[in-house]
């Protein structure tokens, strides 16, 4: 089944066609610049506009970096405050003239793990991390997903955790691998005190240079791995959550 999948994130909002049952892109992935400021109706045309590109008519998965429940955003950390609150899933819908499946991002990135990457068939509690402009969680147990975990948020050192171990964070402080490392190591330590997690899987665009860092997280308990679908995972993932009887739905 093909599905298209919609990722909205805080840099840039990226499409493609997607086969859920192997979780491979079936055209190439299309990329738009995620509006500035990025309030809703920009954002929501841009969404429209890799709708259009791809001519497509059936039912798409879009994933919002922010809690959602029932199709209405209730956070925007990196996006403006105008999506609190906000029907953003009739918008889409609306605008994009098909039906809209609307998730949080992280869940989607780990939806897609969990069934076609580095968490395929895990059991236990697994924790996938998705490392941008932000940090995102998503949590599952035994392979089912306990939807919109805010763990990014906790705080550290009097700061919000994204602020000292998002990628984002890394690249405005200029920060060496080795030391993003360590505030990395001590946001996952803290995590696992909570959590007890036997796996944690590093998302996001930055999982991809995962040897710079991941050999540096030497005092995490958990196995820590880094995403095999990479920055496509959110992609994937949304497409499976609007699919019929989908593990996200």
């Amino acid at each position: 089944m093909e599905i298209l999948g919609i990722d909205i994130g805080g840099s840039g909002i990226k499409g493609a066609p997607v086969d859920v049952v192997t979780g491979r892109f079936t055209r190439d992935r299309m990329r738009v610049e995620t509006p500035a400021p990025a309030a809703p109706r920009p954002v929501v045309s841009a969404v429209a506009q890799i709708v259009r590109h791809f001519d497509w008519t059936g039912p798409v998965g879009v994933t919002f970096p922010g809690v959602v429940t029932d199709g209405v955003t209730r956070t925007a950390v990196n996006l403006t405050a105008e999506w609190e609150g906000l029907a953003a899933r009739d918008l889409l819908a609306d605008e994009c003239g098909t039906p809209v499946t609307l998730l949080n991002d992280a869940d989607a990135a780990g939806v897609a793990e969990m069934a076609h990457g580095a968490g395929r068939g895990r059991s236990g509690t697994v924790l996938l991390v998705t490392l941008g402009t932000g940090v995102g969680t998503a949590l599952f147990n035994d392979g089912t997903l306990v939807p919109n975990t805010e763990l990014g948020h906790i705080e550290i050192r009097g700061k919000d955790a994204e602020r000292r171990a998002s990628a984002h964070a890394r690249e405005v402080h200029d920060w060496s691998w080795h030391k993003w490392a360590g505030k990395l190591e001590e946001y996952l330590r803290r995590v696992e005190d909570l959590l007890w997690p036997s796996l944690i899987i590093i998302g996001g665009g930055v999982s991809k240079r995962a040897e710079h860092f991941l050999p540096h997280l030497k005092d995490v308990r958990a196995e820590v791995v880094a995403a095999e679908l990479h920055n496509d995972a959110g992609i994937v993932g949304a497409a499976m959550a609007a699919a019929p009887r989908s593990p996200a739905g």
